[in-house]
């Protein structure tokens, strides 16, 4: 009945998904076992309520009757809810929250209620993309996951507090899915690679392809499996197969064969660019490129020089920079540079930091290109970043002193009658808010360490200072 909405699936004896063989590499290669899982071990400690899900009985109580997988594209969602029936034995049906309505949810559980009457297997439902489904398609589930005619497993990667009705939400164990780190992509790449299920050693993986893949599939494992079956079919396609028959780089069998090669055909980036038809941009997240270009990149905020900013900024997100690296640089050149010349400018920082962290790529890229056209045209000063390092050289050389005693806390029992606090003037008592007193220890009493430009918001501090350091310095010989 439901056949149409896992196509790329076959159902053994018992009931349970396993791959086709002419299904995507993506698919084949989804973990048969929770130790092939990469990068949620957080889910996966013994005695979870995700673990208890896929081992019914672990852990001595009871497993959860309905689970929210919430988190980025590619990071297992769908593959943790086949290994729910996989490894359980349980019936698995999917439905698409896209093509689905209201009257397919009610048939999936009506026939899970039939088969549950009847001594037969339990149903684990899951449905993918749940925000996408209506009010009166998720309170169509409700039922189901009350009574337990269905293990219920929804993904979505938009945040349930919005996305899914309160009452559904209310019954269910939500589960966040970190995303994914290069190095659990690389592994699954790697597996892919060698894999009878996959491409079982019929090519060959070079580092400056591998590296391109990663970077070009973000932390997405099924982008970066997608991308090294494109690239292995090209590959291949080259040269002559054991039974000269290659579809979409998928021999019939479902398995790439090792053929009559002579040596084993190796994947290049040529293949790999070629496979996804973008050209490779030469930047390295690990070497002289990644320092060189963020250099430059930080340069050319500094130097405002927008044109030259954005140039680096594409460069960085062409390659799969980290877009949350570029932003915590956004953040650090608003203080750095920018400084109180336009006070603003770390505040769009910042934002910037947060939305990206939020919506992730490729959306990420827009707020990244506001914060950087907002610090390159904004006016410029670094007296901020030069006076507190001039301060911590004066401490780090030993020139602190102590505390004035006017100044010192006066609130503990004993404090007064030592002194502390006497003489104290409270400057919002005093005109325009400033008291003369002394403030800094008698050994660096007259210090300037703050010299603020005239530029942009800093030309209004200066005025505003030189007042006030007027008012300050006249008291300062009587509190010596």
């Amino acid at each position: 009945m439901f056949d149409d909405l896992f196509s790329t699936v076959t159902t053994d004896t018992a009931g349970t998904p396993t791959a086709r063989a002419s299904s995507p590499l993506a698919v084949r290669m989804r973990p048969a076992t929770i130790d092939e899982i990469a990068g949620q071990e957080h889910l996966l400690v013994p005695g979870s309520p995700l673990r208890r899900l896929i081992e019914p009985g672990g852990g001595g109580r009871a497993a959860p009757s309905s689970v929210i997988l919430w988190g980025p594209p590619g990071t297992g969602k769908t593959t943790l809810a086949y290994l729910v029936a996989t490894v359980s034995g349980r019936r698995f049906v999917e439905l698409s929250a896209v093509t689905a309505g209201v009257k397919d949810v009610r048939q999936v559980v009506e026939d899970a209620r039939r088969r549950l009457a009847t001594g037969g297997d339990e149903t684990v439902l899951f449905v993918d993309e749940v925000h996408r489904f209506s009010k009166s398609q998720q309170d169509a589930l409700l039922p189901s996951v009350e009574n337990r005619w269905v293990t219920l497993v929804a993904a979505t990667t938009e945040n349930p507090s919005f996305s899914v009705n309160s009452p559904l939400l209310s019954r269910s164990l939500l589960l966040t899915l970190r995303p994914l780190e290069t190095e659990h992509v690389r592994e699954l790449v790697l597996r892919a690679v060698t894999d009878e299920r996959g491409l079982g050693g019929s090519v060959e993986l070079d580092d400056e392809a591998t590296e391109h893949l990663l970077r070009l599939s973000g932390g997405d494992a099924r982008k970066a499996l997608t991308v090294l079956e494109a690239a292995a079919g090209a590959v291949l396609s080259d040269g002559v197969l054991s039974d000269g028959v290659l579809s979409d780089g998928v021999l019939s069998d479902g398995v790439l064969s090792d053929g009559d090669h002579e040596d084993t055909p190796k994947i290049g980036l040529a293949d790999v660019e070629r496979a996804v038809d973008v050209a490779a941009v030469r930047y390295d997240r690990d070497g002289d490129q990644h320092y060189d270009v963020i250099s430059a990149f930080i340069k050319s905020i500094r130097g405002s020089d927008v044109d030259a900013a954005l140039h680096y900024l594409a460069r960085m997100v062409a390659a799969g920079e980290d877009p949350r690296f570029i932003a915590r640089r956004l953040v650090i050149s608003a203080a750095e540079d920018v400084g109180m010349a336009d006070p603003s400018a770390l505040q769009t920082a910042v934002a910037a930091a947060q939305a990206v962290q939020l919506i992730g790529m490729p959306e990420g890229r827009i707020v990244l290109a506001e914060a950087v056209v907002h610090l390159a045209t904004a006016p410029k000063s670094n007296a901020a970043y030069l006076g507190v390092d001039a301060a911590l050289a004066d401490v780090r050389a030993g020139r602190i002193g102590t505390v004035p005693p006017h100044l010192r806390d006066a609130h503990y029992a004993g404090a007064k009658q030592m002194g502390h606090g006497d003489g104290y003037r409270y400057a919002h008592d005093w005109p325009n808010g400033v008291a003369p007193q002394q403030y800094l220890p008698d050994v660096l009493a007259g210090s300037r360490y703050y010299d603020p430009s005239d530029r942009g918001y800093e030309r209004q501090v200066s005025e505003r200072l030189e007042r006030i350091r007027g008012i300050l310095g006249s008291a300062e010989p009587k509190q010596q």
